[in-house]
């Protein structure tokens, strides 16, 4: 096999060192590149143009070098971007939503990178454009909608966008009789509850650190200074969100972490009303609410006793004024490794969905009768998801269902008749055929003897010899499960043999809540050696040749690549950290970051304990680069992500580019106009997965590979 990148020969940057001494819990911490985070960093989310230009030259050199090295490349990913793009149906358009008179529905228009937001009325009549986005975002390089929510009227839009990918969105309200905007609200999450007049609506308010943290009331008209502040969270480590139940009859604050919860009633009847707690605040207690005929319906994770938790959740029923100390109705109890991802309200129906080691599946009981209906996924690897539409007196479940090798397809399923009617059934223009393709849920023996679910998709051609070269994504945080579903772009890899696989690494809930927490804390360790595990399996059982892996993680999964770096990088023939959540230590110990408070409840809080701080100290992948050979790495950054801020992902490949003793090369690509999401366009997206897919191709020697034909 070729040696990758071989024609490189431009001389990779290399950031000056300044180097940073302290002792946190009497260890000494040294940090030689904490000089590549700007002073005014929150200035530079807002506006990466402010950048401090050494801070920006650095980060320009560095991609100058990426930039060289994928020089020979730039055919190959320009055919992968044709591929991935021939593969779309441009325009495409979602199947609507009735709400009233009216139907709402999204559609894009050939060769435009944004879709528009369209409405027409229900018994038949002109399409009304709400939102041209197209034409909204010709100004700007990022562009991305938070928010289009018309009002109770139906007379006006509430619309939210992010235009420098920082995600502090701008809201307008437009009068759709006159197509223009009035008002406008700035540094907001985007989100917008409407009270049932019409004439005031609740948003949520970003702090100076980027953290959503107060509910504010703005009457039209009015200008931002005028708005009434409703709640504050005092707490950095919670997050505030706005919703609203399906009956639309309360507006509700949700105030949580990653392990608790509060739900605040909003009466949106009442501009005056004071948000009401539904239970106070307790540790490890999550839950959220709806509302059904006067009583609260809630997902939670509290046990019929203190003493006898529901890790799994259950689903209970409580009335809405004095539900904190109400007896609880149970509806559904928990089922231990099913996890209880979600809970819906219609009229007549209770719907909930769930996870476990069998797959996902979609719930429904009649309140009337108490019949219930389970909906699974069609085939037996694939992904299932469900949707209620806007309409709380409706008999009507949106299903969508695929499969790795399967396009989704959408049906409605009247949940009284039991007809269905297929909507969507998703077209791929330069053709598919899921008979060329195997999907296998596999198994890989832990260290520790647990059994870690993989999916696995390849050409059924693709032999299972030992030769394939393989693609490995993991991720692992937040209790967050990878789908499996069908993806288009995957087929520019698989196509050319090589074998896609998911690991299902601890620290999701792919086997309910357990898994995720035997993959988070003082556990994390597991996360990297599961991921290593799975693609020993890969090798072992033939899936894939020695050390033509190519693993990919994303922002924590990107973590998780820093770690298999250091910990098993040899086994890999190339790692791709996508805005890597790398720098793990030293973010975590900085309350200032905006997403650290809220974090400590995943991590631990290395600053108040020792044994937290030990544990991270042993993983993080910025503080365990040591002088060995590192296999060739892409890791990209975003100069506004304020998930990951860029400068994680930078001094990673300063401090590899200092450390290491062979390998490589170390690319680091920064976006200098976007944020945690990469480029917002639809196409301009294609460019970073072909980028991607370029690096996999170049390391495993398939750069020259053209797709299989049938």
């Amino acid at each position: 096999m070729p040696i990758a990148f071989s024609h490189l020969t431009l001389t990779p940057p290399r950031a000056k060192k300044i180097r940073r001494k302290r002792k946190v819990h009497g260890q000494p911490l040294v940090d030689d590149y904490a000089w590549l985070r700007a002073r005014n960093w929150q200035a530079v989310i807002e506006d990466p143009k402010v950048c401090p230009p050494e801070i920006a030259r650095y980060l320009k050199q560095e991609n100058a070098f990426a930039n060289a090295g994928f020089k020979p490349l730039e055919t190959l990913q320009k055919t992968l971007v044709a591929e991935m793009r021939g593969r779309i149906q441009e325009d495409e358009s979602e199947p609507p939503q009735k709400d009233g008179a009216w139907l709402y529905y999204e559609r894009y228009r050939k060769r435009q990178q944004y879709e528009i937001y369209c409405r027409k009325p229900a018994k038949g009549g002109k399409e009304q454009v709400l939102l041209d986005t197209p034409r909204e975002a010709r100004a700007f390089d990022y562009f991305s909608v938070g928010a289009v929510q018309p009002s109770p009227q139906h007379d006006r839009i509430a619309w939210s966008a992010d235009t420098t990918g920082s995600e502090s969105y701008v809201i307008r309200v437009r009068d759709l009789a006159k197509g223009k905007d009035q008002d406008k609200l700035t540094f907001t999450s985007g989100e917008v509850v409407w009270g049932r007049d019409g004439t005031f609506f609740y948003y949520v308010e970003l702090d100076k650190s980027q953290r959503p943290y107060r509910v504010m009331r703005h009457r039209l008209g009015d200008k931002q200074k005028q708005d009434i502040e409703i709640y504050r969270e005092t707490d950095t480590g919670w997050f505030v969100s706005l919703d609203v139940t399906q009956d639309e009859r309360y507006g509700f604050i949700s105030v949580h972490d990653h392990e608790t919860s509060e739900v605040l009633l909003l009466d949106l009847d009442d501009p005056n009303e004071v948000p009401q707690p539904v239970f106070p605040r307790t540790p490890g207690i999550e839950y959220e609410i709806d509302h059904h005929d006067g009583r609260l319906i809630v997902r939670t994770n509290a046990g019929v006793t203190p003493e006898k938790p529901a890790p799994d959740f259950r689903i209970i029923a409580l009335p809405v004024i004095g539900a904190a100390s109400a007896a609880a109705e149970e509806l559904v109890p928990e089922t231990p490794g099913r996890i209880k991802l979600s809970v819906n309200v219609l009229k007549n129906w209770l719907i909930w969905s769930s996870l476990g080691e069998e797959g996902p599946c979609i719930h429904v009981r009649d309140w009337r009768s108490g019949v219930e209906q389970t909906f699974s996924p069609r085939a037996a690897v694939g992904d299932i998801s469900g949707s209620i539409g806007l309409e709380y007196d409706s008999d009507i479940l949106r299903l969508t269902f695929s499969s790795p090798a399967e396009p989704e397809v959408t049906l409605d399923r009247n949940l009284a008749t039991g007809e269905e009617v297929v909507l969507k059934t998703q077209v791929v223009p330069s053709g598919h055929d899921a008979t060329r393709y195997v999907v296998e849920r596999a198994f890989a023996p832990a260290q520790d003897g647990e059994m870690i679910p993989v999916t696995i998709l390849r050409l059924a051609a693709t032999p299972l010899d030992g030769t394939a070269p393989a693609l490995l994504y993991g991720y692992g945080s937040y209790g967050a499960s990878m789908d499996a579903d069908f993806e288009t772009e995957r087929f520019s890899l698989v196509n050319r043999g090589f074998v896609y696989a998911i690991a299902h690494v601890r620290g999701g809930m792919e086997k309910g809540f357990r898994w995720y927490r035997d993959g988070k804390r003082e556990k994390k360790i597991n996360t990297f050696l599961d991921f290593i595990a799975v693609a020993d399996f890969l090798v072992a059982k033939g899936y894939a040749a020695p050390r033509r892996i190519v693993a990919q993680g994303c922002s924590a999964g990107g973590m998780l690549m820093g770690g298999i770096a250091n910990m098993a990088g040899e086994k890999f023939a190339g790692i791709v950290a996508e805005v890597p959540f790398v720098d793990s230590l030293n973010t975590i110990l900085d309350p200032t970051l905006p997403l650290t408070p809220p974090e400590w409840v995943e991590w631990g809080n290395p600053i108040t304990d020792v044994a937290t701080f030990n544990a991270m100290r042993a993983y993080s992948p910025y503080d365990n680069v040591t002088a060995k050979d590192y296999p060739p790495m892409l890791v990209t950054g975003g100069l506004s992500d304020p998930r990951v801020t860029y400068w994680e992902p930078a001094k990673l490949v300063a401090k590899l580019r200092a450390t290491m003793t062979g390998g490589g090369p170390i690319f680091l690509k920064t976006n200098m106009g976007a944020g945690h999401g990469g480029a917002s366009g639809r196409f301009e997206s294609l460019g970073d997965i072909a980028l991607v897919f370029a690096f996999a191709l170049e390391v495993t020697g398939m750069a020259e590979a053209a797709p299989l034909t049938a």
